[in-house]
């Protein structure tokens, strides 16, 4: 694969107004690189499916835990309290789900023990400020305002906190032998993270700065590959194969994943005479992505008729049609993913975003319920509130509107603006409503200064000042 196979344009869409973004790839193994939160309800289901049996066996509360998928062509996935991250670029690599699932115990095995990260900035900050959402079907590098998202795709301090773990090798054959001990209890096979570690073992000849990021926070050795070949070869499911079903999904995310990020390369691996399922799939995004939506949405429908119960099918419908502006189109298949997948709470955004980009008065008034059923679910969702402010502003409601941005910005962690936005929604709002205390307690969280609460202060004591 070619460096500029790699380099795309992530498109996300706020009302009926397109908006780009860039993700920025690296062509070399070690490079600093962006990247790009990416949310799809379709593979975050899958990769929990993945995982539950892992944080069952190892103790862990699997609701309390947030599953991140990272556009990035890096080969890596990082831990830190409450949340695990996996990168495409590490998914792409995998031949099977037994052998993410092993990258997946590996890490399961350092939150359950509990180590040390090498950054104090990434258990400080998280990742809260990237957990904004899309979903919808569509790849999209996010964070709030253009010159905001382009800030902090490039931040390569920040991107580097992603999940910039250093163990010592201690740590690291120790997460070795508890992901062992994870597989086993959860009745998979630990034969994929040893094939994992197999098929890179070259690594461990590269000097540090040509290694891939996994690599170089996860340092390899011939003694700890074979150390954890003899453990789990003697365990009893060691000769125990992926369902089908697992399988069948896995190549469907490996699909959904390169139509997006490498379109190009998708019709090249995927070519026009296979005729299964993920080969249809990722050529239908592939030509979406190029920008042949008629021929896309043809294609989603054969699909569609082939596999009328697929929630993700009727998304990616939707999605093609909003995107490429014909938003009254998109509300039929829209709602029909929310009719078959009432719990997602990202296709909920998707259907609230196409209701309020309606001129119908009556759907704005649904999408914007849709878009506050979906907080219930996702109250961090930054993406959401933004639709919401926007809504507001647009029905005069003024007070609401900046409440709304005062969540957005809040949950991207820019506290500046989430102050501003707070004292401005205060101000419009009725005095001691929930939305006022709301919008105090937005103030109040986001890291005031004396001078702050001094001003908040005068406000409230001469409030029509």
């Amino acid at each position: 694969m070619t460096q500029s196979s790699w380099k795309r344009r992530g498109r996300f869409v706020f009302a009926s107004v397109v908006m780009t973004t860039s993700i920025f790839w690296s062509g070399m193994a070690g490079a600093q690189e962006g990247v790009s939160l990416i949310r799809d309800a379709e593979i975050e289901d899958i990769l929990r499916e993945d995982a539950e049996p892992l944080f069952k066996a190892a103790g862990l509360q699997s609701d309390s835990i947030r599953i991140l998928l990272i556009g990035s062509r890096e080969i890596q996935a990082s831990a830190s309290p409450g949340q695990m991250a996996v990168y495409t670029g590490l998914i792409l690599q995998t031949e099977n789900p037994n052998q993410l699932q092993g990258v997946m115990a590996h890490e399961v095995g350092h939150l359950a023990g509990g180590h040390l990260f090498r950054s104090g900035e990434m258990t400080r900050a998280g990742l809260k400020p990237m957990i904004l959402t899309m979903g919808l079907g569509v790849l999209a590098a996010l964070a709030g305002a253009p010159d905001a998202g382009a800030a902090l795709i490039g931040n390569a301090q920040y991107a580097g906190a992603l999940g910039a773990l250093a163990y010592s090798r201690e740590q690291e054959s120790r997460a070795d032998q508890a992901g062992a001990t994870y597989l086993q209890t959860a009745g998979l096979s630990g034969r994929g993270l040893v094939e994992f570690f197999d098929n890179f073992r070259y690594q461990e000849v590269f000097d540090q700065a040509r290694r891939f990021a996994y690599f170089r926070s996860h340092p390899l050795s011939s003694d700890r590959i074979e150390a954890l070949r003899n453990r789990v070869s003697r365990l009893s499911h060691y000769d125990d194969v992926d369902e089908p079903t697992a399988l069948a999904k896995h190549e469907v995310m490996k699909a959904k994943l390169l139509g997006f990020l490498s379109p190009q390369t998708a019709l090249i691996q995927y070519k026009e005479n296979d005729r299964s399922f993920p080969a249809r799939y990722a050529r239908t995004i592939a030509y979406y992505q190029m920008k042949e939506p008629d021929r896309a949405v043809q294609m989603t429908d054969e699909l569609i008729a082939e596999n009328p119960s697929n929630p993700y099918l009727w998304e990616l419908k939707g999605q093609i049609l909003f995107e490429f502006n014909r938003i009254p189109q998109a509300e039929a298949p829209q709602r029909r993913s929310v009719e078959l997948k009432p719990e997602s709470a990202l296709l909920r955004v998707n259907l609230g975003q196409t209701l309020v980009g309606l001129d119908d008065p009556k759907k704005v008034a649904e999408g914007v319920e849709q878009l506050k059923r979906s907080l219930l679910d996702e109250p961090d969702n930054a993406v959401a509130w933004r639709l919401l402010a926007q809504t507001y502003d647009k029905q005069g409601k003024d007070g609401l509107a900046r409440l709304a941005a005062a969540e957005e910005y809040f949950q991207m962690g820019m506290s500046a603006e989430a102050k501003l936005f707070a004292l401005r929604a205060r101000s419009r709002l009725p005095r001691s409503s929930p939305e006022w205390l709301r919008a105090t307690d937005i103030f109040l969280a986001s890291s005031p200064s004396q001078r702050d609460l001094q001003e908040l202060q005068r406000i409230d004591a001469n409030p029509r000042s």
